[in-house]
């Protein structure tokens, strides 16, 4: 749909007719008489170079009216209206917290009977969970020795994404900081609306480089009605390799003996929150679907028309008949000289 932002402009479509009216005309203006030899002779020249057909004398005045027509109307603004395009307007604001401290290494996570790590098992759980969560402003934080923003709140689910599958261990130190990470997620999610605020903090081990205790930093979380659901990782049982990777002497050994569940438990229920086990990728996927039913995605949506200014046409089409004029004139002053050349 075309709309003109400014249609007044066109009152001054008879701006140059009055102009013309009020104005006194070219070569009007009383001049001292200056006496010419041979006068008769240069008045028939000059006669001679303007007989030239009325469609000729008409076409320079035709041309800038044109020109003028189009200024006008890249003056008035003409823009293009879209169709309406829904966006999403609202959802929730989650930020995800991974630790990827030298700990998520150990390939304890089993698929198809083949041990994998435990990052590699977050990161593939945790892409399907991203793509559902569109309409949601999604960020990312990892942590290790000390946390930060990897992605700040967006609807950019697929770059989120791309930033945790991206994400290698020991980025951020070989140590767990489950308190400065809760802390930069209450800073980031602070200002968001209070009934959309949610953190999901994933780890396998226990806080132990943190400069803000974990529990404090929940109880921060919880006056700011920030809801933290957590998540422990790690298998209770697999089997070490006895000498020389083989069967003789092997042991079996729980490789979650860090994790600490009770400080786990304690953020989510002082948050309003849940705290979720995690021993191998299938307990993974059906976590996330029991998050997505905590918090499912409340999407409004806003309409939205988008625009695209067609001020540039007016203005190309009235260039190029100006340049038009331009040779015209040009082209007029040639045959003129060649007339007044002629001979006689």
């Amino acid at each position: 749909m075309l709309e003109v932002l400014w249609p007044w402009v066109a009152l001054l479509l008879p701006l140059p007719l009055l102009a013309r009216r009020v104005l006194p005309a070219a070569g009007q203006a009383q001049a001292p008489a200056l006496r010419i030899p041979f006068f008769r002779r240069w008045q028939s020249l000059s006669e001679q170079a303007v007989a030239v057909s009325g469609v000729n004398r008409r076409l320079p005045a035709v041309l800038l009216w044109l020109c003028w027509v189009l200024l006008l109307m890249a003056l008035s603004r003409p823009t293009w209206i879209g169709e309406p395009v829904q966006l999403p307007d609202s959802g929730r604001d989650l930020m995800l917290a991974v630790d990827i401290s030298g700990s998520m290494r150990v390939e304890d996570m089993l698929v198809a009977d083949t041990p994998v790590r435990r990052i590699d098992a977050v990161k593939a759980v945790a892409t399907d969970f991203l793509r559902r969560r569109s309409g949601d402003r999604v960020g990312l934080i990892l942590f290790g020795s000390n946390a930060y923003v990897q992605s700040p709140l967006s609807f950019d689910t697929a770059t989120v994404e791309r930033f945790l599958n991206e994400a290698q261990i020991g980025f951020a130190g070989q140590e767990t900081a489950i308190g400065d990470a809760i802390g930069l997620a209450v800073k980031r999610l602070r200002e968001r609306p209070t009934d959309s605020r949610v953190l999901i903090v994933l780890t396998d081990g226990q806080d132990t480089a943190s400069t803000v205790d974990p529990l404090e930093a929940a109880a921060l979380a919880a006056s700011l009605d920030i809801r933290i659901h957590t998540i422990g990782i790690g298998a209770d049982s697999m089997v070490v390799p006895g000498v020389l990777g083989s069967r003789f002497g092997n042991r079996q050994v729980n490789p979650s003996a860090d994790l600490d569940e009770d400080t786990m438990r304690a953020i989510a229920g002082r948050t309003g929150g849940r705290y979720f086990r995690a021993r191998d990728p299938q307990d993974l996927v059906q976590i996330y679907q029991t998050i997505d039913r905590l918090e499912p995605v409340e999407v409004s949506t806003a309409t939205y028309r988008p625009r695209r200014s067609l001020v540039h046409i007016p203005l190309l089409v009235a260039l190029a008949l100006s340049a038009g004029l331009v040779l015209f004139g040009s082209g007029s002053a040639i045959r003129r000289q060649a007339a007044g050349g002629s001979p006689g």
